[in-house]
């Protein structure tokens, strides 16, 4: 056996747990122990060396779904100091040559379904995503590995331009597993079921690579299917669960949801968009806690909760930051902001990354003057009991008759109406006020909502140089990958 590092936790789980069951997949429903999830990542790692001649700081992209195989992949990259770039099998294949382009990989490996998505002048570096036939040869060189040194790059979904590959490191993934340890209460029993898609890192450290630290249990779905990740969140005695708002509606319209019994579910945690009241409330009838908080590729991503106690009391804040995250909250005039004063949250920690992938424009831009602080680009807000408040984007505010204005603000104000199932806001020209609010919304079913409903609701809680001027009714809001509403589709509709 090859020595250990302590960056190879598979390696360590096999030893103090070596029958404990790892992951199991989805649809086959295969499992793995850590036992042998660590013989097959140590012969992945042999192939690797001996076999694809990788060394410590190659790139390896793959495009697939979750898999044993795929975390047996990841957990190969992290005993050799091989680099993982997850691929999006949602892009077109021009998006997609763009990416591999700029992350220059040695190998792509592919589920078969989506290798026709790689450009052809790719297709020499296309290797199949299946490890069956390697052999359990567990002799490769180990060469040290430093906690900086990128464990993968996270391209970022690049609603603004270009995705930018995010450099993710070791102690990146090291100390995001200790805050959501500490904050989550992770340990060698909990049990977690992943449906966030396998190029986002909601699907690789919001859970599952924390449990894999923890020596947790995983069941990997390919996709979300509402009916059956409730079934499956029962039936795997799941304890720990992590969805965006638009899957839990979905699960909570199924006509199951009533009878739904998730007993040992100690919560759900919620990211990407803030969850509606009604929803919160919803499960709160069921006695199934919800947990919102808030994260972002470049830094963590588990950076700050909401304790499931406040879910209703501070409805919206994304909580406080976690054990190891600093936060400063800087205004426009470079001040810092005090006490429920809106300013750009800045974070500081062993979970931010040191740098995009060759792109230093963008790494110094992300970065305080001194180099010290990472600039998340989203305004918030500080309660004086320290809770946190998302704004909005700062690239998102419009200026109206000379004020700003955020529309993530406007949306929290929406969302009170009880009639209304989701909404988003953009700033759209408008000769008199330079810029005004436009408000797309979904209306739930059996509700009958007019403009004029809408304006007066507002009034209450917004400044008149808030509310909507103009407001759109439609069936669905358009969403990224990750669930987010996509706000670039609806400036084009």
């Amino acid at each position: 056996m090859a020595e250990m590092h302590g960056y190879d936790w598979v390696s360590k789980w096999a030893l103090y747990s070596p029958n404990h069951i790892a992951l199991q997949e989805h649809g086959s429903e295969a499992v793995i122990s850590y036992k042998d999830l660590n013989e097959k990542a140590d012969a992945l790692s042999s192939y690797f060396n001996n076999g694809l001649r990788l060394q410590k700081g190659d790139r390896i992209a793959c495009i697939a779904m979750y898999s044993i195989s795929y975390v047996v992949l990841f957990v190969a990259c992290q005993k050799t100091g091989i680099i993982l770039v997850p691929l999006n099998y949602r892009l077109a294949s021009k998006e997609l040559g763009e990416i591999i382009h700029d992350a220059d990989p040695k190998f792509i490996f592919a589920q078969d379904q989506f290798s026709s998505l790689i450009p052809q002048s790719y297709h020499d570096k296309l290797l199949e995503l299946d490890f069956h036939s390697i052999p359990l040869n567990t002799t490769y060189d180990r060469t040290s590995i430093d906690e900086d040194d990128p464990i993968m790059i996270l391209y970022t979904s690049g609603t603004s331009g270009s995705p930018k590959g995010v450099l993710y490191s070791h102690k990146m993934l090291f100390w995001n597993s200790i805050n959501t340890e500490i904050s989550l209460h992770i340990n060698s029993n909990s049990k977690t079921i992943i449906v966030m898609p396998s190029f986002h890192t909601g699907g690789w450290n919001v859970l599952l690579t924390p449990l894999l630290h923890h020596g947790g249990f995983t069941y990997l779905m390919q996709k979300f299917d509402a009916e059956e990740v409730m079934q499956k969140i029962e039936e795997t005695q799941c304890n720990v669960f992590m969805g965006v708002p638009t899957m839990l509606a979905m699960m909570a319209q199924e006509s199951s949801f009533e009878k739904w019994n998730p007993k040992y579910l100690d919560y759900i945690i919620v990211g990407g968009e803030a969850m509606p009241l009604a929803l919160i409330e919803k499960y709160a009838k069921k006695n199934i806690a919800i947990r919102q908080g808030y994260g972002m590729t470049e830094v963590g991503p588990n950076l700050t909760s909401l304790h499931q106690d406040d879910a209703i009391r501070k409805m919206g804040s994304i909580g406080r930051p976690n054990f190891y995250v600093d936060i400063k909250i800087i205004k426009e005039n470079g001040d810092s902001a005090l006490v429920d004063e809106n300013g750009e949250l800045w974070l500081k920690g062993p979970m931010v990354t040191k740098a995009y992938f060759r792109n230093d424009e963008a790494s110094h831009n992300a970065f305080s003057e001194d180099g010290h602080w990472f600039k998340t680009g989203d305004i918030v807000r500080q309660d004086s009991e320290q809770y946190l408040f998302i704004i909005d984007r700062l690239k998102n505010m419009f200026i109206s008759g000379g004020e700003n204005v955020y529309p993530a603000e406007v949306e929290r104000a929406l969302r009170k109406m009880k009639a209304i199932k989701e909404c988003a806001v953009i700033g759209i020209p408008d000769e008199k006020w330079g810029e005004v609010g436009k408000a797309f919304i979904v209306i739930n079913e059996g509700h009958d909502v007019s403009d004029q409903d809408i304006t007066s609701h507002c009034s209450i809680y917004l400044a008149k140089y808030k509310i909507p001027k103009q407001i759109i009714f439609i069936n669905e809001l358009p969403k990224t990958d990750s669930g987010k509403i996509n706000h670039k589709i609806l400036k084009n509709l």
